[in-house]
């Protein structure tokens, strides 16, 4: 069974995750110091022991007391990201991790890791400072870089992702030395964005007038579409770049809706009337 310190632990998507696998194993206890999120996590998972802690506070022997085998973390992507200043290791924010790369080998209790991170980790240093530590602590590894409509999910998101364990038994899928790309199976098509998406959404979430000035700049999605772009951080607060926009409308009444619409100025009332 696994018992599991979910590091960085966000609003529970590890776990999530977990739980969907159906793996044996429970969440011993999550690590967060983002308060807002540890709030949304504890709605989500209230009966998991939660910690608003500095990662860097646990010492080895504390860590050896929880009694766990297995460890799922995301740390922080920021200091990787390419539309960022790809600070690696010199980025504060990578501090928490080196510590626990430092760590790794006095956790003898560790048999299993999974992490997660954007892609861009898989060329720093940080990520060799990663590998050299798994190495150096007996485990064997495979780095993944998967998107999630490899298995069925309609939405564009690249992630970098390093699964390692200590065990000496043999992994059900050949391992390689570089990064794997593609999964040993076929999930084929991504759904349809109406098989999983709410069929009632309130109102609060309908696009305001001030987006609806730069609908020119909308990745649009509907009923049908088996795609979505990343969703960041800036999404709801800036429209280009940051995530799609779903509507229950047929492509063509929008494509009729814009053709109008670009007959008036850009953003002035009349445009904004057409949607």
């Amino acid at each position: 069974m696994h018992r599991i310190l979910e590091l960085y632990s966000g609003i529970g998507g590890m776990h999530c995750a977990w739980k969907e696998s159906q793996l044996d194993g429970e969440v011993v206890l999550a690590v967060d110091i983002n308060t807002v999120a540890n709030e949304v996590y504890t709605h989500n998972f209230p009966e998991t022991c939660l910690s608003n802690r500095n990662i860097q506070s646990f010492t080895s022997k504390e860590i050896e007391k929880l009694n766990v085998n297995t460890v799922l973390m995301s740390p922080p992507c920021q200091p990787f990201t390419r539309n960022g200043k790809y600070l690696d290791v010199n980025d504060p924010r990578t501090d928490s991790f080196t510590y626990l790369i430092q760590l790794l080998c006095e956790l003898n209790n560790i048999e299993y890791i999974l992490m997660e991170n954007v892609k861009g980790f898989e060329c720093s240093t940080v990520r060799n400072l990663f590998i050299d530590s798994l190495k150096a602590c007996g485990f064997s590894y495979q780095e993944f870089l998967l998107c999630p409509t490899k298995v069925g999910v309609p939405n564009s998101r690249l992630r970098y992702y390093c699964i390692a364990r200590r065990s000496v038994s043999e992994w059900h899928f050949k391992r390689k030395e570089d990064i794997i790309t593609s999964l040993p199976c076929d999930y084929g098509l991504p759904n349809m964005l109406e098989e999983i998406l709410q069929k009632e959404v309130p109102d609060k979430y309908l696009l305001n007038e001030k987006m609806l000035k730069r609908a020119n700049v909308l990745d649009i999605c509907y009923k049908h579409s088996r795609r979505s772009c990343c969703f960041t951080k800036s999404y709801t607060h800036y429209l280009d770049g940051t995530g799609s926009v779903y509507t229950n409308s047929n492509e063509d009444h929008v494509e009729k809706c814009y053709k109008v619409a670009n007959t008036f100025d850009v953003g002035s009332e009349k445009f904004i009337e057409l949607f």
